[in-house]
């Protein structure tokens, strides 16, 4: 069961008496702990019958006599352990865990990393309670998560506007939502959010950025790779270098496969590279700029420039050269 369905039935009021929520993305924990905290009491009733609990300070008795009290004048406790992965004796949870008390709604949330699916606990929730997997949205991915969520709030996100929140970033969704809902405070709904807004109200440049640059070289367009680069100098936290190569070499790597594709179409390649349609147009265009030998050269250099960006084989030059250089190399014979 996904986050949506199970936000759905937790406003339908139809709860668990346990949910084990875990796993390395903590923005779908945060969504339906919070889901939680806002559905099963209302307020006036939150005083007696609600506590939230942090793994590093939390007492296995302590918490042993909050979910097993019954609530005062109410039908239902809630209990909500944040941080559990900070708790160290969620194993010796396992009596409680095979008969929960039915008026506790007991929340676990363990964040970061997935808890062991082999531990006794896991397979007693599993089957007195819910547990819940929070995993990582996959890169190919991230796009189409960005698109869809702004579009739930109201919003029309164009392509390149997706590619600047992606790619400054990352896939951090929690991150995202808050940037988000910023433009949802200036902006009625129904507003395209084009690469403007995101300039004008995140600070992200629509001209100098890693998309840009990586275009530049796509388009063997040194001049323009370079006045980024130089953006970059003027702007150390904007793009490392350590991004610049990772952007390049996937950059590489899919112009590599198409040339040994069988097809064409932008809409096929895009669904074989698992990349948005508009990624896979410019990543055609390239195709004829460099010839797989070429490629093969650039991608080991980008392996080179890699492990100089963490310091291995470079003792004096800076980012900015160091980019320099790259490109350089990236675009000559």
């Amino acid at each position: 069961m996904n986050e949506k369905l199970i936000i759905k039935e937790i406003e339908n009021r139809v709860f668990q008496p346990v949910y084990f929520l875990h796993g390395e993305e903590p923005y779908f924990i945060d969504l339906i702990s919070d889901a939680l905290i806002k559905s099963v009491l209302p307020d006036h009733e939150k005083g007696f019958n609600q506590s939230i609990l942090y793994g590093k300070n939390t007492d296995l008795m302590v918490l042993l006599n909050e979910i097993k009290s019954f609530p005062m004048g109410s039908e239902k406790r809630l209990v909500v352990l944040k941080e559990a992965q900070d708790f160290k004796k969620i194993e010796e949870l396992c009596s409680y865990f095979t008969n929960p008390n039915p008026t506790t709604i007991f929340v676990i949330c363990f964040k970061y990393k997935k808890y062991d699916s082999r531990k006794k606990s896991l397979k007693l929730i599993a089957k007195n309670g819910f547990v819940f997997l929070s995993e990582k949205v996959k890169e190919y991915q991230l796009n189409e998560w960005i698109e869809r969520y702004v579009s739930s709030q109201g919003y029309v996100l164009n392509s390149k506007a997706t590619m600047l929140l992606n790619e400054f970033l990352g896939n951090d969704l929690g991150r995202i939502v808050k940037e988000i809902e910023k433009l949802g405070v200036i902006y009625a709904k129904g507003t395209q959010i084009t690469e403007k807004h995101i300039e004008e109200n995140i600070g992200l440049s629509k001209d100098y950025n890693l998309f840009e640059l990586t275009n530049a070289v796509a388009a063997q367009d040194i001049s323009k790779a370079y006045r980024i680069i130089h953006y970059f100098e003027r702007n150390p936290k904007a793009v490392h270098l350590t991004q610049v190569t990772s952007s390049l070499f996937t950059f590489f790597s899919n112009v590599l496969k198409i040339h040994f594709l069988k097809f064409t179409a932008r809409e096929a390649i895009a669904k074989e590279l698992r990349v948005h349609p508009f990624v896979a147009g410019e990543l055609s265009k390239a195709k004829s700029k460099f010839s797989p030998k070429k490629i093969a050269s650039n991608m080991e250099i980008l392996q080179e420039y890699d492990l100089k960006s963490k310091g291995y084989g470079n003792t004096s030059s800076s980012q900015a050269d160091l980019m320099k250089e790259l490109i350089f190399k990236l675009l000559n014979p």
